[in-house]
C-alpha cells in the first residue's frame, strides 16, 4: 500500500514511515495539515493516516476538505484525543478507523490489512495472475508454475504494480511513483537494481520457461505473457 502519513510529531512520524517500510508499504509523511492535504489532491494514495491536532488546519478540517474534494481515500485517524465523542466525530466525518495513542505497531498493521482486504474483496480481485506467474495480495504469495516465489517486500510491490498492468509498459517515473516514498532519487540506479533482483527470480530461476519480465528500452518494463503473441 502506498500511505500518507499526516503527523506533526517528526520522531512519531518517521517511526511510523520506518515501520510501514518494514512491512513492506511506502510512506510519505506530511508535518502539517495544508501540505497533507495538498498531497493527498495531488498524488494517489491507498490510505491516509491522520493525526487530529495538527497545526494550521487540524485533522477534523483536512478529512472534511477531502471528503469535499472528492476525495475517498481511506482515512484512519490516529490520535491522541481518545474521548468518544472525539472517535464518532471523525468516523461521523468519513474516517473508516480511528486509533487511539499511544498504539501498538502491530494493530496498526492489522487494521490497514482490513483495508487491503476489503479493497481486493470490493474490487473483485484477489489474485493477480500472467501466464504460469501468480500473486495473492490477501495472503501476500507469489508462485511460478506451482513453485512459491521469495520475494521481499519491494519486490512484491514492484511485482504487483506490473502484473495490474499486463502486457503493458510501466515507465520508470511510475514505478517511482507507486512503490518508492515521495523524496526517491530519480537519479539512482535503484529501481534498475530491485527489477533485475525480480528478473532472477521470476524468469531465470526458471530456464526452462519463457521469461516474462521485459525491459523496453527507454520506456520501461512490462510483464509480458507469451501467449499473448500467438
Amino acid at each position: 500500500m502506498r500511505i500518507l502519513v499526516i503527523e506533526d510529531e517528526a520522531r512519531l512520524a518517521g517511526f511510523v514511515r520506518q515501520g510501514l517500510a518494514q512491512a513492506g508499504h511506502v510512506a510519505d509523511v506530511a508535518d502539517n495539515g495544508a501540505t497533507g492535504l495538498e498531497m493527498a489532491a495531488t498524488m494517489s494514495y491507498d490510505a491516509i493516516l491522520l493525526d487530529l491536532m495538527l497545526p494550521g488546519q487540524n485533522g477534523f478540517d483536512v478529512l472534511r476538505n477531502l471528503r469535499e474534494f472528492g476525495l475517498h481515500t481511506p482515512v484512519i485517524i490516529v490520535s491522541a484525543l481518545s474521548g468518544t465523542e472525539h472517535v464518532i466525530r471523525g468516523l461521523d466525518a468519513g474516517a473508516v478507523d480511528y486509533l487511539r495513542k499511544p498504539f501498538e505497531f502491530d494493530e496498526l498493521l492489522a487494521r490497514l490489512r482490513i483495508l487491503q482486504r476489503k479493497a481486493a474483496t470490493s474490487a473483485g480481485v484477489t489474485v493477480l495472475q500472467l501466464a504460469d506467474l501468480e500473486l495473492d495480495l490477501v495472503q501476500r504469495r507469489v508462485t511460478r508454475a506451482g513453485q512459491p516465489l521469495s520475494l521481499t517486500n519491494r519486490e512484491f510491490a514492484l511485482l504487483e504494480l506490473l502484473l495490474r498492468s499486463p502486457n503493458r509498459v510501466v515507465t520508470k517515473t511510475r514505478i517511482a511513483e507507486k512503490v518508492w516514498e515521495v523524496d526517491f532519487d530519480m537519479g539512482s540506479n535503484v529501481i534498475e537494481v530491485h527489477l533485475s533482483q525480480l528478473r532472477r527470480k521470476v524468469d531465470r530461476a526458471f530456464p526452462d520457461l519463457p521469461p516474462l519480465l521485459e525491459t523496453v528500452i527507454g520506456h520501461g518494463y512490462r510483464l509480458h505473457d507469451p501467449a499473448s503473441a500467438r
